[in-house]
């Protein structure tokens, strides 16, 4: 039986997508760049981990991959985050300060885009 480890997100630029959700995410930061890791890299002509094409996010489960993709973020998502807080607008209002935008509001939850227009909901 499969069992779901990674949830993969295009984007236009992993690490500040990854840093982002890092912080959004209670118990999540992203995976740190050991020596091996920085050679690989330089390996790859990338000299520094800000232009790193993949980005991990850890510390739970699933694991969040951030993948550079060419194309913008053009329609809305097939697949959505679902996020809970004990007190909503106080997260609502975090959420912003990290760079996430109000899209729509509804009885019991919200819905949110990330820095990249991602939508996300929270409850």
């Amino acid at each position: 039986m499969a069992r779901l480890h990674d949830v993969v997100v295009d984007c236009r630029h992993p690490a500040s997508l990854a840093r982002f959700w890092a912080e959004a995410l209670d118990g999540y930061a992203v995976a740190p760049y050991d020596e091996a890791e920085l050679r690989r890299l330089r390996g790859e002509g990338i000299e520094d981990p800000e232009d790193d094409p993949t980005v991990l996010v850890e510390g739970g489960s699933p694991r969040l991959w951030f993948q550079r993709v060419p194309e913008r973020k053009i329609v809305k998502n097939r697949l959505h985050l679902d996020l809970r807080a004990d007190d909503v607008d106080a997260e609502i209002d975090r959420l912003i300060g990290l760079g996430a935008v109000l899209l729509d509001t509804h009885d019991d939850w919200v819905v949110l885009a990330d820095p990249e227009g991602n939508e996300f909901c929270l409850a």
